[in-house]
């Protein structure tokens, strides 16, 4: 385990004797500061600072301390992947994991003494989360921390839209897992793909007909004449085609491809061969992983150039940093995924993640 300690001038006694508490139990220690009680500091600068570090990965959990423990937990509350809980007995530090799955221990300097707040770390250390009932209950937290996210993102034309549907759900779990067989990842990415053509097809205009049933003439819809275009980014895109054309077997298909360079992390393009009348379509660019944002915005670049207007990108996964760079350079593009994940590694990949979706699709690595 990696724990970020951070506190203000009040809390930083507090902190300090539980930063040698935490090196006797062999917990690495990432201490932000502030050393002395004697200079004021503004708590909100530290508590942010930490709340980042865990919310991101870099730490697995955070210990934080002022004078009553209220301001840093309510600074490190704000950031979303945080959840900060202010302790004052060990009752309290035991529910917050138990029923909160709290990753950040908020403490008092000035409220309690050193003895009551070792106590406090470590039982909040030593409980685990219950899962459960409770596991349901922080899911709608972040799933109202993805809505407040994506709300503040610019995207002035273009919706932005999670697929939280329990059977997506279900299957992006099995295909996060590690242990999950390449076959067994291949049909499930293209099931996954088949789901989420109910919502990205969604707002296709429909128009009346009129059909003859086994018993009488009844009133019917169809799709207004509606040209499709499916276009993957090779290699990885190729895992979802098939589950998207079984449900819109007309549509065109198209195809880009697009490596990241491992050095610089930005796309180069290597082939693009797109329909005819890509101008007269409803393209859906297939990208299982928006990760940087690199690939999916060149494909765009690439597919607007000749001619394509009414575009797409349907994702199982994205980064907020690849969102971002999306949707600030094309706002009139609609994005779909199956989950927003934490950020990018510096590597540049998502995590948590699922790993490299071409590699696990055809078993390259």
């Amino acid at each position: 385990m990696k724990a970020v300690l951070g506190a203000d001038h009040a809390g930083c006694v507090l902190k300090n004797a539980a930063k040698q508490y935490l090196i006797q139990k062999q917990i690495e220690v990432l201490d932000l500061g502030t050393d002395s009680d004697k200079e004021p500091v503004d708590y909100p600068d530290i508590g942010i600072k930490a709340a980042k570090m865990v919310a991101n990965g870099e730490c697995d959990r955070g210990i934080l301390s002022c004078g009553t423990g209220i301001g840093m937990s309510i600074a490190a509350n704000k950031v979303r992947g945080a959840y900060a809980a202010l302790c004052t007995n060990t009752y309290m530090a035991k529910m917050s994991r138990l029923h909160n799955n709290a990753n950040i221990l908020v403490l008092g300097g000035r409220v309690m003494n050193i003895d009551e707040a070792l106590q406090i770390i470590d039982v909040w250390l030593e409980t685990p989360f219950k899962g459960g009932r409770h596991a349901r209950r922080i899911e709608k937290i972040k799933a109202y921390e993805d809505k407040v996210f994506l709300s503040n993102i610019n995207n002035s034309n273009g919706r932005v839209v999670i697929i939280d549907h329990p059977l997506v759900q279900h299957k992006l779990g099995i295909i996060r897992n590690a242990q999950t067989s390449v076959k067994e990842f291949r049909e499930l990415v293209e099931e996954i793909a088949g789901l989420m053509v109910y919502e990205i097809t969604r707002h296709l205009p429909v128009e009346k007909i009129e059909v003859e049933t086994p018993l009488a003439k009844a009133h019917a819809k169809t799709i207004a004449g509606k040209k499709l275009a499916v276009i993957p980014l090779l290699r990885a895109g190729l895992g979802m085609i098939q589950g998207i054309l079984k449900l819109i077997p007309n549509a065109k298909v198209g195809h880009i491809g697009v490596y990241r360079d491992a050095v610089t992390l930005q796309p180069v393009e290597y082939y693009c061969k797109l329909p005819g009348d890509i101008e007269e379509r409803d393209i859906f660019i297939v990208d299982p992983m928006l990760a940087t944002g690199g690939s999916s915005t060149l494909a765009i670049d690439l597919i607007k150039r000749r001619g394509g207007k009414k575009i797409t990108l349907v994702c199982l996964l994205a980064a907020p940093e690849g969102l971002k760079r999306v949707q600030d350079t094309h706002p009139d593009v609609d994005i779909y995924m199956a989950a927003l994940d934490d950020h990018l590694d510096e590597h540049g990949y998502i995590v948590p993640g699922l790993g490299d979706a071409g590699d696990r699709l055809f078993g390259t690595k």
